[in-house]
């Protein structure tokens, strides 16, 4: 028996080989069983699988367990990087407290997720960690001062910082130098298989697919556009480009991407089969219109050639990997995060549609360059995993 090969578990054949010895070519032992801590918002999490190649890189042969809140762990199944995705849920806990890790990454600022480290024994920790009696959230090292400093001062983070959130995350988890690692979603076999599928469907006679994110999450409700202006978007873009429009958004989403299709020849996405479904449904576009939410960050991971606007969030923390756009708010008082505004013309009122138009024509003329003279498939997703995955 190979005890410390990362397949055994000691409690059922493992699925890799017929035995379990020494000579099983499937055989690898771990050198180093990191922890990454990461709960936060679902677009959040996607962004910070960005860390995985460089933490390959530091860390070459780890174990990688990552921690986060349902339903983000659905997205990091199937990762070939990550060799065990928990939750918060009380049974992962219990699991989680079986085990001892080397170093522990935690990249919320926040209790709960020190709260998680509680629960297992590690050597090190990256980060943000606690102090035990005030609850205070403070760099677990020095090298997380400056990303810890950003929330505290708004005027750093709004204008001065002009690092994007990877670069900050690297920095602060002392992953190396940075190398600006783009996100990485695995999608399995089938899961591509019906993203081609859904493209050859949707694209029928037209020569792309436009994916347009409608929604966003309840917590900052002005990250979205009005179903006027999307409906104005939708029209224009109509009468000037040759391509299929779909409608993307999650479960919240239903009513308001209804009322935004009414009447308009367009295709409205699945908003009630889940993150995977959804997943699915972005890997078939081949550019995709959004505000700075979930549906973006998915873009970003499947490599779309993404437009996106932003009123309330900061521009500048997100890298689009010269695959896109970004459109921002004449709003002057943008960016601010604030969950309530009590102005009379909100930022998503103050965002240009002659902008919008523009970047989506320029997206069209680069992506069918791409499909045409390059041949290349801007659905395929798959990212070069057998490089570094060992």
């Amino acid at each position: 028996m190979v005890i410390s090969c990362r397949h055994f578990s000691g409690y059922r054949p493992c699925g890799k080989n017929s035995f379990c010895n020494e000579s099983c070519p499937q055989k690898s032992t771990p050198s180093t069983y990191l922890l990454i801590v990461h709960l936060g918002a679902i677009g959040a999490v996607v962004r910070a699988t960005s860390i995985l190649k460089s933490m390959k890189r530091k860390y070459p042969g780890s174990h990688i367990t990552w921690v986060t809140d349902a339903p983000s762990d659905q997205l990091l199944r199937h990762h070939p990087w990550i060799d065990r995705v928990l939750t918060t849920k009380s049974e992962d806990m219990l699991t989680l407290s079986a085990l001892e890790f080397d170093a522990a990454f935690v990249i919320d600022k926040s209790l709960k997720a020190a709260g998680v480290l509680q629960q297992t024994r590690t050597t090190q920790v990256f980060g943000f960690r606690a102090e035990a009696k005030s609850g205070a959230i403070v760099p677990a090292t020095p090298a997380a001062e400056e990303l810890w400093q950003l929330g505290l001062d708004n005027h750093r983070k709004f204008f001065v910082n002009q690092k994007p959130e990877t670069q900050l995350m690297v920095e602060a988890l002392e992953l190396g130098p940075f190398e600006r690692d783009e996100y990485s979603l695995a999608m399995t076999l089938a899961e591509e298989a019906e993203a081609r599928r859904r493209h050859n469907e949707w694209r029928e006679d037209k020569e792309l697919v436009l994916g347009i994110n409608t929604g966003c999450s309840a917590m900052i409700p002005y990250k979205k556009l009005t179903v006027r202006f999307q409906r104005e978007i939708i029209q224009t873009i109509q009468n000037e480009l040759n391509v299929s429009i779909v409608i993307l958004g999650g479960h919240e989403d239903t009513e308001r991407n209804q009322q935004i299709a009414a009447g308009l020849p367009v295709i409205v996405s699945s908003t009630s089969s889940g993150l995977r479904d959804g997943l699915v449904s972005v890997a078939a576009c081949d550019l995709v219109l959004t505000g700075d939410s979930l549906g973006m960050h998915m873009a970003i991971a499947l490599k779309k050639h993404v437009v996106a606007w932003f009123g309330p969030t900061c521009a500048q923390e997100i890298d689009l990997y010269e695959r896109g756009e970004k459109v921002l708010s004449a709003a002057p008082c943008a960016p601010c995060w604030k969950r309530l505004c009590d102005k009379q013309t909100l930022c998503y009122d103050q965002v240009s549609l002659a902008d919008i138009i523009g970047a989506l024509k320029r997206g069209f003329v680069q992506c069918h360059y791409q499909v045409q003279v390059h041949d290349l498939p801007m659905f395929s997703s798959k990212p070069p995993f057998s490089e570094i995955c060992s």
